[in-house]
C-alpha cells in the first residue's frame, strides 16, 4: 500500500472543502472495509484519506421529526441491525445488515459506505429502496436531500457531486402492519457477495388470510387486504431494481397462483449479466425463487413471520 495522508476534519464544511480540493486524489473514509482492500490491491491510490466518522451525527441513530428515523451514514451494520428502533420498525433493514459479510466485518462496515460504493450487489440497497429512504447529503452548497431511487446511477456511480458526502439516511414512518423479508443467494451461506438478492415489503393493513402456504405457524383464517407492496432486486442489474409489475400483480392477487405470477414478473424485470460468480440465466431463475419465498414468508399468517436466511448453493 502506498503512503497517504490521513486527515480527520472537525466540521462538515471542512470535510467538504478537503474533498473538493483533492478531487481525484482524495477518498472519504467511513468503515474502510472496501477502500482499504482496494488501496492494498493498488486499484485506487489516494494521496489523502478523509475520515468522516468523527463528524457530528455520523454515528448516531435517533428519532427524527414526524415519526421518521435518522441513521448516521457511518453507523456500522451491527449498530443498525441491533438497534431497538430498527428492529421494532424497520426489521427489513436489520435483516439486510445482518446479511453483510461476517459478524466481525459488520462491526466495521457502515451502511453509508455500502450505499456510496454503489455496488449492484450491495445488500442494504434493496432494503432501503423498499423503505423509501431519503438520503441527506452535505457538500459545498450546504445540505440537501435526495430519494434513494435517484441516488444510484450505475455500478460504482452515484448522484454525489464533487465535494459531497453522505451524512445520514432518513427512514419515513414504518407502516404498523407491514412485513419485510430480505433474501440473499451467495456461493456460501454467509460472508459472500450476493449473486442475487431480493427485498419484499408487504403492508397488508388487515391480516392476510391463510391462502394455503405451508410455511406458517398458525392455522386460523384471517381476512386479507394488501395496501402496499414493494419488491426490489439486487445484483441483477446495474443498480437496485424495482419490480413494479410484480408489485401490482401481487397486490391484486395474493393467492398461491398470484404469488407465482409476481415472482415470474420479478424475474422478467431483472437485467442480470454473466460473470465469474453466476450466469445471467441462473440469476434470473433465482430471482423468481427468492421473490416467491420472500412473498410467502411475508404473507404467512403468523405473528412471528418466517424469514428465509441468506441462502448458499442452489435454491
Amino acid at each position: 500500500m502506498q503512503p497517504f495522508d490521513y486527515v480527520v476534519p472537525k466540521s462538515h464544511a471542512e470535510a467538504s472543502a478537503l474533498l473538493v480540493e483533492g478531487a481525484g486524489i482524495v477518498r472519504p473514509l467511513m468503515g474502510g472495509t472496501d477502500l482499504l482492500i482496494r488501496m492494498r490491491g493498488g486499484f485506487v491510490r489516494p494521496e489523502r484519506v478523509i475520515d468522516l466518522k468523527g463528524l457530528p451525527g455520523m454515528c448516531d441513530i435517533r428519532p427524527g421529526e414526524q415519526g421518521w428515523l435518522v441513521v448516521g451514514a457511518a453507523c456500522t451494520m451491527n449498530q443498525v441491525a441491533l438497534h431497538p428502533l430498527v428492529q421494532q420498525h424497520y426489521d427489513l433493514l436489520a435483516q439486510a445488515c445482518n446479511a453483510v459479510a461476517s459478524y466481525q466485518l459488520r462491526n466495521r462496515a457502515t451502511v453509508g459506505g455500502n450505499i456510496c460504493n454503489a455496488s449492484p450487489a450491495a445488500d442494504t440497497a434493496p432494503a432501503l429502496y423498499c423503505l423509501d429512504a431519503l438520503l441527506e447529503i452535505c457538500g459545498p452548497g450546504g445540505a440537501r436531500r435526495a430519494p434513494i431511487a435517484e441516488f444510484f446511477l450505475g455500478p460504482g456511480k452515484t448522484a454525489l457531486r464533487p465535494g459531497e458526502f453522505l451524512t445520514a439516511i432518513h427512514l419515513p414512518p414504518a407502516p404498523t402492519d407491514a412485513c419485510g423479508v430480505f433474501s440473499k443467494l451467495g456461493r456460501t451461506k454467509i460472508g459472500d457477495i450476493s449473486m442475487v438478492s431480493a427485498a419484499v415489503l408487504v403492508d397488508y393493513g388487515l391480516p392476510i388470510a391463510d391462502f394455503g402456504f405451508t410455511e406458517t405457524r398458525t392455522s386460523h383464517t384471517r381476512q386479507s387486504t394488501i395496501r402496499h407492496v414493494r419488491i426490489t432486486l439486487g445484483a441483477v442489474g446495474p443498480t437496485p431494481l424495482r419490480a413494479t409489475e410484480a408489485e401490482a400483480a401481487l397486490a391484486l392477487d395474493p393467492s398461491p397462483e398470484g404469488v407465482k405470477r409476481a415472482a415470474d414478473l420479478a424475474a422478467a424485470a431483472a437485467r442480470p449479466i454473466d460473470d465469474i460468480r453466476a450466469s445471467a440465466a441462473y440469476r434470473r431463475a433465482m430471482v423468481a425463487v427468492l421473490v416467491r419465498r420472500g412473498i410467502e414468508a411475508a404473507l404467512a399468517p403468523s405473528s412471528s413471520v418466517l424469514r428465509p436466511a441468506s441462502a448458499g448453493g442452489a435454491a
